[in-house]
């Protein structure tokens, strides 16, 4: 199940989350918050890892404490490769990606920094021009931001997922999980305002592989004297 089904087909070219104005963009009807999972289910799959979790956190959360929610972000939660980039139709797609249900988890770590950690259940499937794929990378950026009157980015992460495809299997649910998204707790009721936004980045990724690489400088000939 999951949501964000109503986004199915929704596709608006992908500038980055770091951009303010991308995260701007109001959340249309069936975009919105997706069910969170609890975070059992996600992050502590035995009571060894739930022990082992533990020992990590050096500061207690607030009694009143509220995880920020996760959303996917609007034009960015249909992942879609066509055979014809041009003009992509149903009949040349080669797969789609979409974005299921979501979980987070937050922890108190050292210097009064807030962690979290956000995993995510997503499902590729193919089209009629996918036949023979193996595998694909999805690439999936996270970012917290502080919603007020204006987008204030606060972090933000790309993962570059790859997701085998079975043979004989046109229907592949996968799931993944991303650490690293910490930075300092914000004061009073600040952190009512973050929101954690996930959602497909293909555009951040061709940046980073069209990057031109610096040259290298000859080595100095060596003169004899």
């Amino acid at each position: 199940g999951g949501g964000g089904g109503g986004c199915v087909g929704v596709r608006v070219p992908v500038r980055g989350l770091a951009a303010a104005s991308a995260l701007r963009v109001p959340t249309l009807a069936g975009c919105s918050a997706l069910p969170s999972l609890p975070s059992m289910s996600w992050f502590s799959s035995s009571a060894t890892d739930a022990n082992a979790s533990a020992t990590t956190v050096t500061t207690a959360l607030p009694a009143d404490f509220d995880c920020p929610s996760v959303q996917v972000r609007t034009g960015a939660a249909t992942l879609t490769s066509s055979a014809n980039p041009a003009e992509p139709t149903a009949l040349n797609l080669r797969y789609q990606v979409t974005i299921g249900t979501t979980a987070r988890e937050c922890r108190m770590g050292p210097n009064n920094t807030l962690s979290i950690k956000v995993g995510m259940q997503g499902r590729v499937i193919l089209g009629p021009e996918g036949t023979g794929t193996t595998s694909i990378e999805v690439p999936l950026r996270f970012a917290v931001v502080r919603e007020t009157i204006d987008s204030q980015m606060i972090t933000t992460k790309l993962d570059r997922v790859p997701v085998t495809v079975p043979p004989n299997d046109g229907n592949v649910l996968f799931t993944h999980v991303t650490e690293g998204l910490d930075f300092p707790m914000p004061k009073g009721a600040n952190l009512d305002s973050y929101i954690i936004y996930i959602g497909f980045d293909p555009a951040s990724v061709q940046a980073i592989e069209k990057k031109p690489k610096p040259r290298q400088k000859p080595a100095p000939k060596n003169r004899q004297s």
